[in-house]
């Protein structure tokens, strides 16, 4: 009988943590801004993944703000610049990467292109997270992910820290009326619409739609960028139970030729590639993902299940 109570007395205590540290843990994001201007932070969640407790907010020259997502989050982070409420309509808009929402938080929301963006899908297949920076939608500003304290997978830092915009061809520039000079650089899909560099239509498989003149400029200045929506094999990284820190601006603003060495280097296998993790960043499905590695990501979860189990042996031996 003793045996028992012990029983119903540890389970008390682990069930209540199996719950807490496994199904409802969470990661976090951490946004730095190294801009020498304020940017303008969004966040969408993936189709059918409610939106995170901000959608957007402002982060000035120097500042930094943490984000918690659940352990199964999917979705994308961007900045936006450039950044203004109308006087007469109070409409909250931006020159580059506008959400298009009218306010500060996006709201569910998607940048407009040409807009950097950080694309994740967590705890995906295998347990693993999946995520990217992505040029396929244009460039506005230099973005650097860096996961820490993961495990599994490569774990590599990636991005772009290249001022792009002042390379950019004149065909894909994008100006403000401010006189600030090229504030961003275009997609060749944004800018010329054509299935080739959409890679849509009859050209819509990797077969069928390959790196561009254009999407090379991309992979040049930013080799492990996505820079054309087939790129998977040298853009997608892998992690496991990680925090990410998002910089922006992670180096100071110089352009691709006097930075084309500074690219922060990274290990140079590719990870498998996870099968639902596209560009788009939309429409992302972990169904894939083994329940056993998303019950035990946390090794807390294992101990407790592991305790329970060794007492349950031991009071079978006994009864």
């Amino acid at each position: 009988m003793a045996q028992f109570s012990l029983l119903i007395s540890l389970l008390s205590f682990t069930i209540p943590q199996f719950f807490i540290s496994g199904v409802i843990s969470s990661g976090t994001f951490t946004l730095l801004n190294k801009c020498d201007k304020t940017v303008w932070p969004g966040i969408l969640s993936n189709a059918g993944i409610s939106q995170l407790s901000t959608t957007g907010f402002a982060l000035r020259s120097g500042e930094s703000k943490t984000i918690n997502a659940p352990s199964n989050w999917g979705g994308r982070i961007f900045a936006r610049t450039y950044c203004s409420q109308n006087e007469s309509t109070g409409l909250f808009s931006c020159v580059t990467g506008d959400c298009g929402s009218g306010k500060l938080e996006c709201d569910g929301n998607n940048a407009a292109p040409p807009a950097t963006l950080a694309e994740f899908t967590l705890d995906g297949s295998g347990g693993l997270d999946f995520y990217d920076v992505s040029l396929v939608d244009g460039y506005n500003l230099p973005m650097l992910v860096v996961p820490q304290g993961g495990t599994g997978g490569n774990c590599t830092t990636t991005g772009c820290v290249v001022d792009l915009n002042g390379e950019c061809p004149s065909e894909l520039s994008v100006t403000d009326s401010e006189g600030d000079g090229v504030v961003a650089c275009k997609s060749a899909c944004e800018a010329f619409g054509d299935s080739k560099y959409c890679c849509s239509g009859p050209n819509a498989t990797p077969d069928t739609c390959s790196p561009s003149s254009y999407s090379e400029i991309f992979k040049k200045a930013c080799p492990h960028a996505y820079s054309y929506a087939y790129d998977d094999k040298t853009s997608t990284f892998t992690c496991a139970g990680a925090d990410y820190l998002i910089t922006f601006c992670p180096s100071p603003s110089t352009s691709q030729k006097s930075s084309s060495d500074s690219q922060t280097p990274v290990k140079p296998s590719s990870p498998d590639i996870d099968s639902t993790m596209v560009y788009e960043g939309a429409e992302l499905d972990s169904s894939g993902a083994s329940s056993l590695s998303y019950v035990f990501r946390s090794h807390s979860i294992a101990g407790a299940v592991a305790t329970a189990s060794a007492i349950w042996l031991l009071m079978t031996h006994h009864f």
